[in-house]
């Protein structure tokens, strides 16, 4: 058990502390080393709150249901390390839900790191929104150098609505929040790391901020 906890590879070049991906049993983790392989930096997969806080950046990934994800960082003490770190943080997917206030997808407390409640499209379409959908209205310097409506990867039957801290919108029976930012923590409903260039250029761009 212990192996798994934290797997180190090499830090990546923008700094000292590196970039640490959030190892707690929830996460699209190889798809997200592979993207940021690609861009030519170096991950490494922790839970260990010490390596968290001193990374340069932190990605919080999400796959999974949103109770047990949480169960899952209750049991490591993360749920109330994460909404203290001073480093940019994304969260992606399932993580970006996490870090709103509540889901409705069993009835989950979330993070309250960004002022909104998660709630599930109604019956009136299709779930879980599978496939590639735009994003626009992009308000953000994780968007630099990204075009209004360009196609991201999505996968989800849960939604964060409009609201003061959404920075990128997509429609799907309505507009709702497909990246939130709120000072140091930034969100995406979309998978960067499965949206070919166009994600990776928003993951780089994170890893730049």
């Amino acid at each position: 058990m212990e192996k798994n906890k934290t797997q180190t590879t090499s830090t990546p070049p923008s700094g000292a502390g590196g970039l640490v991906i959030i190892n707690y049993g929830a996460g699209n983790i190889q798809s997200i080393m592979f993207a940021i392989e690609r861009l030519g930096y170096k991950a490494v997969l922790s839970n260990n709150p010490e390596e968290i806080k001193a990374a340069d950046k932190v990605i919080f990934p999400g796959v999974g249901e949103a109770s047990y994800a949480m169960k899952m960082l209750q049991e490591s003490g993360l749920d109330t390390l994460i909404p203290t770190l001073q480093q940019p943080v994304l969260g992606i997917c399932l993580g970006m839900q996490l870090m709103c206030q509540s889901s409705e997808e069993g009835n989950t407390k979330g993070l309250g790191i960004f002022d909104v409640d998660v709630v599930k499209f109604s019956s009136k379409v299709k779930v879980p929104q599978m496939g590639w959908n735009t994003i626009y209205n992009l308000k953000s310097d994780l968007f630099k150098g990204i075009a209004e409506n360009e196609y991201m990867y999505l996968v989800h039957s849960f939604y964060a609505p409009l609201c003061k801290e959404t920075i990128a919108t997509t429609n799907y029976e309505l507009e709702y929040s497909s990246a939130l930012e709120k000072d140091n923590f930034f969100g995406t409903q979309f998978h960067p790391e499965k949206s070919g260039d166009v994600g990776e250029k928003i993951l780089e761009n994170f890893l730049k901020l």
